[in-house]
């Protein structure tokens, strides 16, 4: 029986069936069997070099065996998706240009290539790892990415480059070498979660990145940790930081956000703050640093309960002249140098706490007043303090101490390479990057 010509006309609009189509290596290869695909093929990628660079503009997976590389020749990027709906897995990309000011990179995903996959790939000897550039609601996941080891760091590019790419989501990714493990520049409504991060400059940095979550994730031995630099509306949950140099937490000129359940131990500052106000610190726990946290420049407006102060050499840094509260509806933090009494039972500590006196302010803004520590004059002076509360200065007090720290615990295999690395920075050269932490 004879199609009607409705049903003919319906059956021309039809879109042709996806096929699954199998590229061998070699030059020229797969750029033909793009160019000869349709919407929705899958390109099975065999085991070989596949010499690039390559340009995907429509919906397309292209999935590799064990064995499958993408090699840019070190000229531009290696793979560059302009159309949306692109799928990349399994596949090791390796060799893009070296051209910072080009963001060259193993793949670029561009404004218009909406919801690409970039899944268990292996992303190596590439300027920047993946630059998501403009293209919204794409996923990172299970990649491996190396990035290189230039002696000057901040000549590096960044495992994963986020600019303007709403619905972002970066998970479970091991991101090692390069300069940062992610930075993320003017993008809102992103998710990073439970990647690692190695052997970096900063493993997270926001600037101007807003309402987005970075939680689960581990940083060990970076130069810093989770920098989250003019930015509000940010969730910054259960995440580690673990001898990590600078900062485990760098908070710049960042408001209206939650730092809850993170783990900081062994940076010369577990926390930094900068002009950062109306956050909430809760149930952090900041351990073994230099200084457990260190506010500035009128942070003001910041709920602080819950956290643990273990070990610090100076617990808290701060110069000012205003008395701040540190506790929340009856509930402060743990203080390891707190000797504290409970006798009624309750969890919360029978006396305030004040982690700084006068000495401490005189000592941070007239240093070489430390040669004075062991004189009569300073002991007269911190016990007069500690005998008569009203002579001591402006600065934090918690009035509800807690008698119990909270316990964030470290998996084994992350304590191991935490231990790897504990020593490092005493180890570092002279001409090390120091100012890695400081320049962007």
């Amino acid at each position: 029986m004879r199609a009607g010509p409705g049903l003919a006309l319906c059956l021309l609009a039809l879109p042709a069936l996806a096929e699954e189509v199998r590229v061998p290596p070699g030059p020229g290869a797969l750029q033909t069997a793009i160019a000869g695909s349709q919407p929705g093929d899958v390109l099975i990628l065999s085991a070989g070099t596949y010499p690039g660079p390559f340009v995907i503009d429509h919906r397309l997976t292209l999935q590799g065996v064990p064995g499958a590389v993408l090699d840019g020749q070190s000229k531009g990027t290696v793979v560059t998706l302009t159309g949306p709906d692109v799928t990349l897995k399994g596949i090791e990309i390796t060799r893009s240009g070296d051209r910072n000011e080009n963001i060259d990179a193993g793949v670029k995903i561009v404004k218009g290539a909406d919801r690409a996959v970039i899944e268990d790939n292996r992303l190596t000897d590439n300027m920047h790892g993946i630059d998501v550039h403009g293209g919204a609601d794409c996923v990172v996941r299970h990649n491996v990415i190396e990035g290189r080891q230039d002696p000057h760091m901040n000549l590096r590019g960044n495992g994963v480059y986020v600019w303007n790419a709403p619905g972002l989501i970066v998970e479970d990714n091991d991101i090692r070498f390069g300069r940062d493990g992610i930075f993320a520049n003017a993008s809102s409504h992103d998710i990073f979660r439970n990647n690692l991060f190695r052997d970096l400059r900063f493993a997270v940095h926001y600037m101007y990145t807003k309402d987005s979550e970075i939680s689960g994730n581990i940083s060990i031995g970076n130069h810093l940790g989770f920098a989250i630099m003019y930015s509000d509306r940010v969730k910054v949950t259960g995440n580690m930081s673990l001898g990590d140099r600078d900062h485990g937490l760098m908070i710049n000129s960042s408001n209206s956000s939650d730092f809850s359940g993170n783990l900081v131990r062994g940076a010369d500052k577990c926390t930094f703050l900068y002009a950062a106000n109306k956050n909430l610190f809760a149930g952090n726990r900041f351990e073994g640093c230099q200084i457990g946290i260190h506010f500035t420049a009128g942070s003001e407006g910041n709920a602080v309960t819950g956290n643990a102060f273990i070990g610090n050499r100076t617990q808290v840094k701060y110069v000012g002249t205003r008395h701040i509260e540190w506790s929340f509806q009856g509930r402060g933090n743990f203080w390891s140098d707190h000797p504290a009494f409970d006798l009624n039972g309750d969890g919360i500590a029978d006396s305030p706490f004040r982690p700084n006196d006068l000495m401490d302010s005189i000592l941070w803004s007239q240093p070489d007043a430390r040669l004075l520590m062991g004189s009569p004059a300073v002991q007269l002076i911190r016990w007069s303090q500690s005998s008569f509360p009203a002579t001591l200065p402006g600065g934090v007090i918690d009035s509800h101490p807690l008698m119990t720290a909270p316990v964030i615990p470290v998996p084994a295999e992350i304590a191991a390479m935490e231990a790897l690395v504990a020593d490092r920075w005493l180890k570092a050269p002279a001409d090390a990057d120091t100012d890695a932490a400081t320049s962007h």
